[in-house]
């Protein structure tokens, strides 16, 4: 995988530098390999130096990478609240990327306020839109930065399943009777840097609200990739740092649907009941 080649330098860094971020940067390591994977289709599509815009640069290793493979790289970074170590590593990573002249350009704003006179060939996010305290507002801005033609992809949970994988704990409808019922397990979890921010950052987003965001907006054609769902799956048996956040119960039962080939009917359930959404919205004219 491309991004190999640059994750191990970056892990020594961290490991001299400021080794209280390596377990984080392991984190978010598998999550730049998982979305360089998830995004090849669309990059082997475009030409070598198009314009891309990432909504959620995170820790900036993705962004870091595709500047690297040549791509004009934007990354949309607000950072925050529950997130200051994933600040911290961002800014390292930036730094390393300045040295090698490959920096992408960073917009310190919310998506819901991103303004910009390019126009993209590409956009993405992974992981982000749960976060996002307005993400119509997030939609609407992102992809009137679209070139005609363009789509802006995006990956998060849909919370209309009852699971909450930050978490990774139940949901009982709402984001409110979740907190009543399992506030201990939410506050007190030790797998997620600041529980309290990152619980306070979710915005409880569903395939139903998506549609609706985008209903009347004729520029938008919306569709949804139903086959993302297996592959989520089959990378909890396959990226151990993955597979550590997830309960033992889990990864068990998957093995179970791998074992028994069920995973090969994941694509048949409708996007609305699929714990994860993957959304392409792609600009008309």
């Amino acid at each position: 995988m491309i991004v190999d080649e640059f994750l191990a330098p970056v892990r020594q860094h961290l490991d001299a530098q400021a080794p209280h971020l390596r377990p984080l940067f392991d984190v978010m390591a598998g999550e730049a390999r998982f979305a360089r994977w998830w995004l090849d289709c669309d990059l082997k599509g475009l030409p070598e130096t198009a314009s891309i815009l990432e909504v959620g640069g995170g820790a900036f290793l993705l962004a870091y990478e595709l500047a690297r493979e040549g791509f004009a790289i934007t990354a949309i970074e607000p950072t925050g609240v529950g997130f200051g170590a994933l600040e911290e590593l961002g800014e390292m990573v930036l730094e390393l990327a300045a040295r090698e002249g490959v920096v992408p350009k960073v917009f310190r704003c919310k998506a819901e306020k991103f303004r910009s006179d390019a126009r993209y060939d590409l956009a993405f996010s992974v992981n982000v839109m749960e976060h996002v305290e307005a993400p119509d507002a997030a939609i609407e801005r992102v992809s009137a930065s679209l070139a005609p033609g363009a789509s802006y992809r995006f990956l998060c949970p849909n919370y209309l399943f009852p699971y909450e994988p930050h978490f990774n704990i139940p949901t009982f409808g709402s984001k409110r009777l979740t907190e009543r019922l399992l506030r201990r397990r939410i506050h007190s979890n030790t797998r997620v840097n600041d529980p309290t921010g990152v619980w306070k950052s979710l915005n409880w987003i569903t395939v139903p609200q998506v549609r609706r965001m985008v209903a009347a907006d004729t520029s938008l054609a919306i569709a949804f990739e139903k086959r993302t769902l297996a592959s989520m799956i089959e990378r909890a048996v396959g990226d151990v740092e993955f597979a550590k956040r997830r309960s033992a119960w889990m990864v068990t039962a998957i093995k179970v649907l791998r074992a028994t080939r069920l995973l090969r009917f994941a694509p048949l359930v409708p996007a609305t009941y699929q714990p994860v959404m993957d959304v392409r919205l792609t600009k008309l004219h």
